[in-house]
């Protein structure tokens, strides 16, 4: 199939075409005919399947007939992290540069002024998180409406960070008659009430969840904890790595890692929540244009960053959810590029390695480097039966549903599963 075959506008498609797009990924080739068929949609699938354009370019091609007339808000798209925002903005520029469409992103840690004039000379899409969406619409400042169509994208994050409150304060907002679009890595419990509420007869499409590219490499490095900045070091040294993406648990441990490599003679950033919005853009900008040798991450940026031909990604230390693994390394290997996703794993994260393992449904590969070998392998301690969780998944985290069921295809109606939630942030 190619994207000439899937309906489009020749805008549309002019677009795809001038930014390399011959053919549509799964995810795209299933959704857009259903969004252009009008259906309702509820899609599983991961970052880097090429989702935003999934939903972007046939919002767009519904949009158009009417653009320009009017000044009202008439798409929304929620996102819960302002690098994913910004990323959906920049999408709907790229495909929509052809159209006579308005569109403008609002997110939190920016002045809100720049934002309110944008929204007062009129803007068909708006991408925004809830927070600030929120602020916008208690100043009377955005309208909701008239919205036509509402997306709620990384559904699955956006509960995990506490805006399941948020969301339905959006939703009392919205009119009755919409089409409607969730997007989610995982299906939870709390997904599946969630999409009940607001999706009719949705059609269901599910895309590679859980899966990792086969265009990456894997490998896990057994190391001792007191160990590992040194090896990091030697690797992105020794490698003469340009471009690496370091993921810690804290954003603590990444402003501290960061010194470390600096220290090292390693050009680095941190990029995590406490940090103001222009220190995260510049920093972001700074490692898209090779002056920053080596970005150092929370799981904030597991989703939403897309840096072309990404070479290589470092868990410096694990995920405590297995799914997290697979957004990380999802940064590298997009768009047919191969990648390299590399583990530093001391031997209290045992567990965590065999939680992912499980989930992605294979060993990784060991290696070892000379000088940095673990005192305890991994594989002398004894293995554990997976723990059965309170709905009878295993781990804590994990989807309860088996991989790739046979009862569900792409295109069916439905939707399940099960995950977790935590603490809210904005």
């Amino acid at each position: 199939m190619t994207f000439q075959e899937l309906g489009l506008s020749k805008e549309l498609l002019q677009a795809v075409t001038n930014s390399g797009y011959t053919t549509p990924t799964p995810v795209q080739a299933n959704a857009i005919p259903a969004v252009l068929n009008g259906d309702d949609v509820l899609a599983g699938a991961q970052t880097g399947t090429g989702k935003t354009a999934g939903f972007t370019l046939p919002m767009l091609h519904l949009l158009q007939p009417k653009a320009g007339k009017t000044k009202h808000i008439r798409a929304l798209v929620l996102t819960p992290t302002r690098e994913l925002a910004a990323q959906i903005g920049e999408s709907v520029e790229t495909y929509g540069k052809h159209l006579p469409l308005r569109s403008t992103v609002v997110f939190g840690g920016v002045g809100i002024n720049p934002q309110i004039a944008k929204l007062r000379r009129g803007v068909d899409i708006l991408v925004a998180t809830p927070g600030r969406l929120l602020d916008l619409i208690n100043q009377g400042k955005a309208d909701l409406s008239q919205i036509e169509f509402f997306v709620l994208d990384e559904a699955d994050r956006m509960l995990d960070m506490g805006f399941i409150h948020d969301i339905r304060k959006v939703l009392k907002l919205l009119p009755k008659k919409r089409q409607n679009l969730l997007f989610s890595a995982t299906f939870s419990n709390e997904i599946k009430k969630l999409a009940s509420g607001f999706l009719h007869n949705p059609t269901y499409i599910e895309v590679a969840r859980n899966e990792t590219s086969h265009q990456v490499t894997q490998v896990v490095y057994p190391v001792n904890k007191s160990q590992k900045r040194a090896l990091l070091s030697k690797l992105i040294s020794e490698g003469d790595w340009r471009q690496v993406l370091v993921f810690t648990k804290t954003k603590h441990g990444a402003n501290r890692l960061t010194k470390q490599l600096e220290t090292d003679g390693i050009g680095a950033a941190a990029i995590h929540g406490n940090k103001s919005q222009t220190a995260r853009t510049k920093a972001l900008a700074g490692f898209k244009d090779g002056s920053i040798r080596v970005l150092v991450a929370t799981d904030i940026a597991a989703r939403g960053l897309d840096i072309d031909q990404l070479p290589h990604v470092v868990n410096y230390e694990l995920p405590n959810v297995p799914e997290d693994y697979v957004h990380r390394i999802g940064r590298t290997g997009r768009a047919g590029n191969t990648g390299e996703a590399m583990s530093l794993v001391s031997i209290d994260e045992e567990k965590l390695l065999r939680g992912i393992e499980r989930l992605i449904k294979k060993d990784i590969p060991k290696a070892t480097i000379e000088g940095f070998e673990a005192t305890e392998k991994l594989s002398d301690l004894p293995k554990e039966k997976p723990q059965r969780g309170r709905n009878g998944g295993q781990n804590r985290g994990h989807s309860s549903r088996p991989q790739n069921s046979n009862r569900r295809s792409q295109g069916q109606k439905s939707g399940g599963g099960q995950r977790r939630s935590q603490g809210r942030g904005r």
